[in-house]
């Protein structure tokens, strides 16, 4: 396992770590068992670095994270995020006494005594333009509460906005094969910032596995199913906002990036890991198959200039366009 600084912090994260939202719930049935020997396999093989929120599950999640890394809290670092258990258009969601009740709840969860990685869980622009938030993080980071704080963005916008806040340590993007758009301006920016860079959805939703086709179906509790247009939640949460059927063809059409790298997942978060304003891909799993799965991507080449450059076409004239939602 290699790491990477997180933006201009103290701390060093592996490149490849995990993002608890399957085992939680919300992809379907998840097995705890599965999830914590899934956790556990991925600590074993180096990983130090684990992202959740207090919605996954109702905190579900992060009661997994706390039995999977009991005794192991000064050397596994954990990212939580807040705000979605509330309304999240309404400032009192954001209010001092809110934020303080969502982080203690965490953190009792968590059995922690501090968040290293405490995230703002994809607020609207307009609430980080109040920028109250800040202020109460700050105080809980003077507190000791919180190591750092970051925010979780659905928009090239809020990102740009959010790195201008001299708190902020990390944003949390949807960046993979089918959502390029923030490498274009955000992430340089945001290195410049010394703003580190965690990458969710790497796989998007899954397609970027190429296991899917057509006729593919999702249990109902799965979002893949009751958010594929966009029904609960941003649609570039799903899918990265492509509609099902055009993002399975168009899987198909990049199937040729697996050709030396095993697979066309660990070749996508290849991708991904190859752009150096990149801190860490955070992809799900459910199980120590597809941690394992997920972990080779340390092993398999980088793409050449031209596989890069042929990439970019491919976004650019079949891609892109049918990208849905706030982007």
């Amino acid at each position: 396992m290699r790491y990477r600084q997180l933006g201009d912090t103290e701390l060093q994260v592996s490149e490849v770590s995990f993002g608890t939202w399957a085992i939680g719930g919300g992809w379907g049935h998840a097995n705890d068992d599965e999830a914590l020997k899934g956790l556990n396999q991925a600590m074993d093989a180096g990983v130090n670095f684990f992202d959740t929120a207090d919605v996954y599950g109702s905190g579900h999640a992060e009661e997994l994270l706390a039995k999977a890394t009991k005794g192991k809290e000064d050397k596994i670092h954990v990212a939580t995020k807040f705000c979605r258990a509330g309304d999240i258009h309404d400032l009192s969601t954001y209010s001092e006494e809110s934020v303080r009740q969502y982080c203690e709840s965490s953190l009792k969860r968590l059995k922690r005594e501090r968040i290293d990685l405490y995230q703002i869980h994809c607020p609207p622009l307009s609430i980080l333009k109040v920028g109250h938030v800040f202020e109460v993080l700050d105080k809980l980071k003077t507190e000791g509460k919180i190591r750092h704080y970051g925010v979780s963005v659905e928009t090239v916008e809020e990102g740009l906005f959010s790195i201008g806040i001299p708190g902020v340590k990390a944003l949390q993007v949807i960046y993979n094969l089918f959502r390029q758009k923030p490498a274009e301006e955000l992430f340089p920016q945001a290195k410049a910032a010394g703003v580190g860079i965690l990458v969710r959805l790497p796989l998007a939703s899954g397609l970027l596995t190429g296991k899917f086709t057509e006729t593919s179906t999702f249990a109902a509790d799965d979002h893949r199913s009751f958010n594929a247009d966009g029904a609960q939640f941003n649609v570039g949460e799903t899918f990265a906002g492509l509609p099902f059927n055009k993002g399975v063809e168009l899987a198909r059409d990049l199937a040729w990036i697996a050709e030396s790298r095993g697979n066309m997942a660990r070749a996508s978060m290849r991708w991904i890991l190859d752009n150096s304003n990149i801190t860490c891909v955070i992809p799900g799993f459910k199980n120590e198959r597809q941690v394992e799965d997920n972990l080779g991507t340390v092993q398999v080449p980088s793409f050449t200039p031209e596989e890069l450059e042929r990439i970019q076409s491919f976004y650019q004239n079949k891609v892109k366009d049918h990208i849905r939602g706030p982007y």
